[in-house]
C-alpha cells in the first residue's frame, strides 16, 4: 500500500504540458505498491490530475480540505470536477487557523498531506511560491521532513527523485 501527496501547480503557462505531466505521473504511479490512496487538497491541475490516475488505477482518494467551504476558491468552469472527485473522497476538513487567512489554511493542508505521505509527488517548475502554501513551501517541508518526493518539472520536462538522505535522482 503507499500513501502518495501531491503538491503542484493549478495551471500551466503551457496548457498542452498537462498531457506529458499526465504521462510521467501515470508511469512514476506505475512503480508503487498499491493498494494506492491520493493525498490532495483536490485543487486544479496537479491535486486533480493525481486524484484521476490513483482512482483509474484503482485506489482511493482522501482529500485533506484547507476548509469547510473551499467550493468559494473554485471558478463556476472548475467547480464540477472539484464536486465529482469529492464525492469519491474520504474527506478531511482542516479548522481555518487562527489569523483566519486562507494563505495559513492552504499552508496547513499542505503540511497535512505531506505528513500522511509515503512519497510527495511535486508538479513544479522550481520557483518560489506564489503565495504561503504554495507549492514551494510545501516541497520544502517535505524536504525538511524527509518524505522522498519526485519533481516532475512541466517546463524543463524533467523528473528527479529525491530521496531522505538529499541524494537525487534524475530520470
Amino acid at each position: 500500500m503507499t500513501r502518495v501527496g501531491v503538491t503542484g501547480h493549478q495551471r500551466l503557462d503551457e496548457p498542452k504540458a498537462w498531457s506529458w505531466v499526465a504521462t510521467t505521473m501515470r508511469a512514476e504511479l506505475a512503480r508503487m505498491t498499491p493498494p494506492l490512496t491520493a493525498l490532495t487538497s483536490l485543487a486544479i491541475g496537479a491535486d486533480q490530475l493525481l486524484a484521476r490516475l490513483v482512482l483509474e488505477a484503482g485506489g482511493k482518494i482522501h482529500a485533506v480540505l484547507p476548509f469547510a467551504d473551499i467550493e468559494r476558491s473554485f471558478s463556476i468552469q472548475d467547480l464540477s470536477a472539484y464536486r465529482e472527485l469529492a464525492r469519491q473522497a474520504t474527506l478531511e476538513v482542516l479548522h481555518k487557523p487562527k489569523t483566519d487567512e486562507d494563505e495559513d489554511a492552504y499552508l496547513a493542508a499542505g503540511h497535512r498531506v505531506v505528513d500522511l505521505s509515503d512519497i510527495v509527488i511535486a508538479v513544479w517548475d522550481g520557483k518560489t511560491a506564489k503565495g504561503k502554501g504554495g507549492t514551494a513551501d510545501i516541497v520544502g517541508y517535505a524536504l525538511r521532513r524527509g518524505t522522498p518526493l519526485i519533481h516532475i518539472d512541466p517546463i524543463l520536462r524533467t523528473v528527479q527523485r529525491l530521496e531522505p538522505n538529499g541524494t537525487a535522482n534524475v530520470g
